[in-house]
This record gives C-alpha cells, structure tokens and sequence, in this order.
C-alpha cells in the first residue's frame, strides 16, 4: 500500500476550485476534493505521526445511501476508502492513491459502469486491481469487466471478505504474469491462465422444501450444473469427491444445520474458499454479519425472486472458478523441469533471475516487496542429527513444507545448507515477517527422524525480513535478510558478503 501525502492529493484535487469545504480537524477525515467539479470524499486514516493519507479501495458511487454506510464499515475493518462521485475523480484517485480494489455502484449506470471498470484496469495495468460491481438485476450480463457482482443490500463483512480473497487474485495473476517473463528468457513460453467453459457445479443442500427446489431448476436452466445433497453428511462426501464452484445452502426456518456446513468449510483448508449461499426464511436472530463472519458469502430469501437468487449464486461460482484457476496455474508450475523436482521450491538459480524481476516490478506496479531468510537454529538435538547424517534427510520433507505453507503469489529457494529465502510481494515488513513466524511455527510442531534408536527431533528458525526499498538492490536486501536470521550459535556461518557476491554472480549471468 502506497503513502500519499496530504499536500500531494491537495495539489491535485484542490477544495478552491470546486468551492467545497475543508477536512475537519478529526482522525478520520472527510476531504470533499474533486478535479472537473466533480465532488471525491475521502474517507482514510490521517496518521499523526507521519502525516500520511492512506487508502486501499475506492468507492465509485454519486449517493451516499450505498457509500457512506459500505464505507465506514469497511474502515472499521481495515479497508481505508476513498469515495469518488464520477468517472474524472475515480481516475485521479486510483492514480494518486495505493488503490487496491474498486467498488462500482450500478445504480449510476449499469453501461457507464463497465466502461469505468474497462479504463480503471488500463490505467492501473500492470497493476492489477480487483473490481467489484453492486447492484443491477438479472438482466444485467457482463462480460468479465468485474470480478465479482453482489446484489443489494450489502455488509461491509460481506464486502470486505471478498476483496481480501479478490486482492489476494489479483496478486497471484501478477505473479504468474511476471513468471512468464522470467521463464521466458529461459525458452519456457507458459500460457495464460485458462478459465474452464465447461457448465458451473452447484451443490444445494437441504430438505427438497419446493422453494429450494424451484431455486434447483433456476440454476439448471441458467446452465448450471446442479447436485443436490440432503444431509451434511452426504453434502461434505460429495465435497470431498468432485469440485464445486459454489454451494447453495437451504436453512429454511432454522439456519443451525446449514451454517455448521458452512463453518466446516471454512475450517477446511480445500475447501475454504468455496463460496456458500445462504438460501432461508428468517435470520431469527442470526445478524447478517454474524452469517458473513461465520464463513457465508451471501443471504437470500424466499422473498427474492428465484431468477435473482440464481444469477447471484452463480455470480459467486464464475468468480471462484476463475479465481481457482490462477491457483491452478501457478500450482502447475510447480512441476516444471525448471523447478525443484522433489520439494517445487525455485531452484536458486531461477529464484536469482526472478527476483530482479521482482524488484523492477516494485515501482511499475506500485506494491511493496519484502524479502524473507528462514535460518535453521542450531540446537544440540541438531548437531547429533546433523552428525548421524539425519539432518539432510530431514531437509527434502522441510523443504516440501515450506513450499505449502507460503502463500500461493510468494517464491522460496533452498539458497544454502540451512537457509531458505522466501520473496513476498505486495507485503510490507511487518507482514512478512509475520508470515514467515507463522511458518516457522507450524514446522517447530514437526517431529522428524532421528533415525534407529534415537528420538525424533524439532527445528526452529532464526528469521530476517527486509523490505526492498531500491530495486536496483534487491541484492542487498537479500543480505541484510540474512544478517538478520543470523544467530551467534549458528554453525554454519556464512557471511552475508559470500551470499550478496554469490547472488551478484547470478545475476550477472542473467
């Protein structure tokens, strides 16, 4: 996320050219500043100490009766917002501002919003952003311009839910699209991310009450394939034997059964991001929050038409299935020649060559980028593995693990005898090494062989993490990282000098 300075906006989106009233002295501010008269209200964080604006969404809508409520919420919950009244102001914002995700109102205009959704992406490429639609009926076909489409009324949970996972998308295509690149230069040409044609897999579950039913041939005669399961026992055997894009949830009168589903995915790690809808008469006391936070993508009742409820749930499986598919894509690269064929971490000479990608990438897309080095810590239990040989069988499973345990847009390297480097894009410092604490805490929960007779062991890891500030110098950041994860009972002691020089060859060669 980028740090704008106050001055900066202002000398841009000046209050005297549109005669419109200054900020209130107060935490959370309100600029109302637009160029071409066209009023954009802020609503962000003022940070005392360094007299920062920061915003990560923007919110496209002339009326407040969406904006303002979907806005403070989403504050709340860690999504600073910038609310721009027309097309000129959207565009000024997203130029100015660490804009990560677009929110339209289509009750401006369901055309006029796809061609601001169509000139937001060329503005931002290649910086990919992710776009969120809300509003409009079933009659409104659109062809890919958003991510996601929700109908009114929406949570700000709700929302912001899905532009953590929408985000989290974005990143990974520009991910794969910078691993393209960079196996490119080696003769490997990698296609696009594919999205399958094929009929979207819906599975409903609950009672055959006829309104579930008529719900159930909607989806079908909209294309979708559906299945239907009567009980959560069969609904999880069925989630565990064929991929879904969504599941239609029938909670009837009473929504217990159907949310203990839902939280069982979500507990999931397969199928967690599988989007449920929740389909029932009365919340009965369950708010609309509480069902978002609880793992529901989306409430409906019988009161909405079942065309509606139709295109709504379906909305949901488009976009996870496209979202599944750029997972797919970079899942697959983990078996490529290229890689390492045991553990499909980066080999570390592929890992040298897209790094300088990575770091040329850093000012281009606006994102931050921190580069991570787990250091195995020595231990007495270690030494003994280590003497008996145990320690490098040990390394392929750990090395393994690391590939699971990072997040699906980083890349990890073996780069020495006890270190690996993990390289996280769009992530700040303090994120990173919070991502890679939580690595190292699962893997000191990890019992590996001694060998014969001798007690399994445990590893721990001294962690460095640097934000890479200068691309031109990712090399240095990489030898900070190390110095950092370096502690004095290390015995393998390698100087970050011999890394920094060993990784400058390899980059030379590129």
């Amino acid at each position: 996320m980028m740090a704008v300075c106050p001055a900066r906006i202002r000398s841009i989106l000046s209050p005297e050219t549109t005669g419109c009233p200054t900020a209130p002295e107060s935490p959370l501010i309100h600029l109302y500043l637009s160029p071409h008269s066209a009023a954009c209200r802020v609503h962000s964080f003022l940070d005392p100490c360094s007299m920062f604006l920061q915003a990560r969404l923007l919110i496209v809508a002339q009326e407040d009766d969406l904006a303002g409520p979907l806005s403070e919420g989403l504050d709340q919950l860690g999504w600073p917002t910038v609310t721009a009244r027309g097309p000129y102001a959207a565009e000024a914002a997203l130029s100015d501002l660490g804009i990560e995700a677009v929110v339209l109102d289509l009750s401006d205009g369901f055309e006029e919003a796809q061609v601001l959704a169509r000139r937001l992406r060329e503005l931002s490429d290649p910086r990919r952003i992710a776009i969120v639609a809300v509003g409009g009926d079933a009659a409104h076909v659109h062809a890919g311009e958003f991510d996601l489409r929700l109908a009114l009324p929406v949570q700000p949970a709700q929302v912001a839910m899905w532009l953590d996972s929408l985000v989290r998308t974005a990143l990974a295509e520009e991910e794969h699209r910078l691993r393209q690149e960079t196996l490119a230069d080696l003769g490997v040409h990698l296609k696009d991310v594919e999205v399958s044609d094929t009929p979207l897999r819906i599975l409903a579950v609950g009672d055959p009450n006829p309104q579930f039913l008529g719900l159930t041939n909607s989806l079908e005669a909209l294309g979708a394939r559906v299945v239907g399961a009567f009980t959560s026992y069969s609904a999880f055997d069925f989630l565990h034997e064929t991929e879904f894009d969504t599941v239609v949830l029938w909670g009837g009168d009473a929504a217990d059964s159907a949310m203990a589903i839902a939280g069982g995915m979500r507990r999931n790690s397969r199928l967690y991001h599988i989007p449920t809808l929740l389909y029932l008469t009365s919340l009965k006391g369950l708010s609309a929050h509480e069902a978002y936070r609880r793992g529901v993508f989306d409430v409906a009742s019988p009161e909405t038409p079942e065309p509606e409820t139709a295109w709504r749930a379906l909305e949901l499986a488009r976009s996870y299935r496209r979202q599944s598919s750029v997972r797919s894509a970079l899942e697959a690269m983990r078996s490529l020649k290229l890689m390492d064929p045991q553990t499909g971490l980066f080999t570390p000479e592929l890992f040298s060559r897209h790094l300088v990608r990575l770091g040329a990438s850093v000012p281009v897309r606006n994102r931050p980028m921190t580069l991570c080095v787990l250091r195995v810590r020595e231990s007495e239990d270690l030494a003994e593995a280590d003497r008996t040989g145990w320690l490098e069988k040990a390394f392929p499973l750990l090395s393994s693990m690391i590939s699971r345990l990072i997040r699906m847009e980083d890349s990890a390297a073996r780069i020495g005898m006890d270190r690996f480097a993990i390289a996280l894009p769009a992530t700040s410092e303090d994120v990173a090494r919070t991502v890679a604490e939580r690595i190292a805490a699962v893997i000191s929960r990890t019992a590996f062989d001694g060998g014969e007779g001798r007690p399994p062991f445990g590893l721990e890891f001294d962690i460095g993490a640097v934000e890479v500030q200068d691309p031109s110098q990712v090399d240095q950041a990489l030898e900070r990282a190390c110095e950092m994860s370096r502690s004095e009972a290390n015995r393998y002691r390698t100087s970050g000098r011999e890394i920094r020089e060993g990784f400058q060859d390899q980059v030379r060669s590129v």
